[in-house]
């Protein structure tokens, strides 16, 4: 079986002033897959990310989920399609002053109808699927940067998007609360069939998670692959990149139990088909 695409970037090309970022990225996303995308400071990641949800436009190339160009739309009709997106930020990016519970319901006040009651119930599961719905009354001062991220996620999540993007996961964690949000990010892949795009430069996080890796060099996409590819290919950068992490390749031979992003695709190919009876 085959990954439907669920995003394509074809020749993206960002430019500020005579400087350019990104040199005609292309990318292929599958739907329910996750995309690690790796690179040092520098390499143009933040920008990609910032594209991919909207918030700039390219100076040339497209971007387009489902078939869609994001780039080609509207001020309005790019406000309704980021509703498709979700992002969980490196600083969590929580507001101080409220709590969890109204953190998370922030995206639903802002941008439906639905009723309070509503915004609640969905908040509230939200919370008690990322294991936090205890902390609801809490500040983000008063939860610990594990807690925090899920919370982000929680509230990436509420809205419901098709595309969830992570920029630095796991930074500033120590390496067991690392692990455990990459166990989350593959656990609200399976649950959810989003497709994932992960930036990180956790060399230990992108192999666990990915199902293909893309590393960008001075704006260029230099290699991408699944993560086996990625250990054996002919490109000194990539491999010094990899030997330069502290990562020992033998580690990642062998992912045992593991969905593939083609049972996911197919599993919310039948929830979809389910829901519309």
């Amino acid at each position: 079986m085959t990954v439907e695409a669920h995003v394509v970037v074809e020749g993206l090309v960002k430019r500020y002033g005579d400087r350019t970022i990104l040199h005609g990225v292309d990318l292929t996303i599958g739907r329910a897959e996750t995309l690690v995308v790796i690179g040092g400071s520098g390499a143009g990641k933040s920008t990609l990310v910032r594209h991919l949800i909207a918030l700039e436009r390219p100076t040339a190339g497209r971007i387009l989920i489902d078939g869609l160009d994001v780039a080609a739309l509207s001020d309005v009709e790019l406000a309704k399609a980021r509703r498709r997106f979700g992002m969980v930020f490196q600083k969590y990016a929580l507001f101080d002053s409220m709590t969890v519970f109204d953190n998370v319901a922030f995206p639903l006040r802002e941008q439906t109808k639905l009723s309070e009651k509503e915004i609640r119930e969905r908040a509230m599961t939200k919370l008690k699927e990322l294991g936090v719905d205890h902390a609801a009354t809490l500040t983000p001062a008063q939860i610990s940067g594990g807690m925090a991220k899920r919370v982000g996620i929680a509230r990436a999540l509420v809205m419901e998007p098709e595309l969830l993007i992570y920029d630095e996961p796991t930074s500033g964690l120590d390496p067991v609360t690392s692990r455990t949000v990459d166990q989350l990010i593959e656990e609200m892949r399976a649950r959810f069939g989003v497709t994932s795009v992960v930036i990180t430069h956790d060399m230990v996080s992108a192999f666990d998670i990915a199902d293909r890796i893309a590393m960008l060099i001075k704006g260029r996409v230099v290699a991408q692959g699944t993560p086996a590819e990625i250990l054996v290919v002919d490109n000194p950068d990539v491999q010094n990149f990899i030997r330069s992490s502290g990562v020992d390749p033998a580690r990642f031979t062998q992912r045992v139990g593991r969905l593939s992003a083609e049972e996911l695709a197919a599993r919310v190919a039948e929830r979809k088909r389910d829901a519309a009876g």
